[in-house]
């Protein structure tokens, strides 16, 4: 027997016992895991925003992302232990390129762009991801998560939206 049938064979078993992961599943687990992701993203850009920011507003709005997206962290930890979902400890390879390109800027250009790409589009693109959970998770728990943290991803956005250098 080829190797190739074996593996074949071995994955139809197992498919067959029911120990395939289901799409959506999957799915779910692929939610999870991008959500801690833009949340890693967001507490270091926020912290970075926190010590580095030059105006007022900003530097508030930093310090509530820091502590907001550590206690929905916290909640995801929880929420992906209890389903054998292993989370990622930090950004993406995209989104740490995002915050190097922010920390490298200039001061009087960094509270613009932290304001724009880590207020106004991460919470954008977070809340879609949220939104689609929200409506399409499979696993109740996920679903009920998503649906219950999305009303203050929501908040973050307009906060966001309302700070002086994203208004420009």
């Amino acid at each position: 027997m080829t190797q190739l049938k074996r593996v074949v064979q071995i994955g139809l078993f197992a498919m067959a016992c029911g120990l395939a992961v289901s799409a959506q599943a999957r799915s779910d687990a692929s939610f999870l895991k991008q959500a801690a992701q833009n949340g890693n993203a967001e507490v270091e850009a926020s912290k970075l925003a926190a010590t580095k920011a030059q105006n007022p507003e900003v530097k508030a709005f930093a310090e509530a992302m820091v502590a907001e997206h550590s206690k929905v962290a916290s909640e995801l930890q929880s929420l992906a232990a209890s389903k054998n979902v292993k989370l990622p400890d930090g950004p993406s390879v995209m989104q740490k390129t995002e915050l190097k390109m922010i920390n490298a800027s200039d001061d009087a250009k960094f509270d613009e762009r932290y304001a724009r790409n880590f207020g106004v589009k991460a919470h954008e693109s977070t809340i879609k991801l949220f939104q689609e959970a929200a409506q399409n998770a499979k696993d109740a728990d996920v679903k009920a998560w998503a649906q219950k943290t999305l009303p203050s991803l929501q908040h973050h956005l307009e906060m966001a939206q309302a700070l002086p250098p994203a208004k420009k």
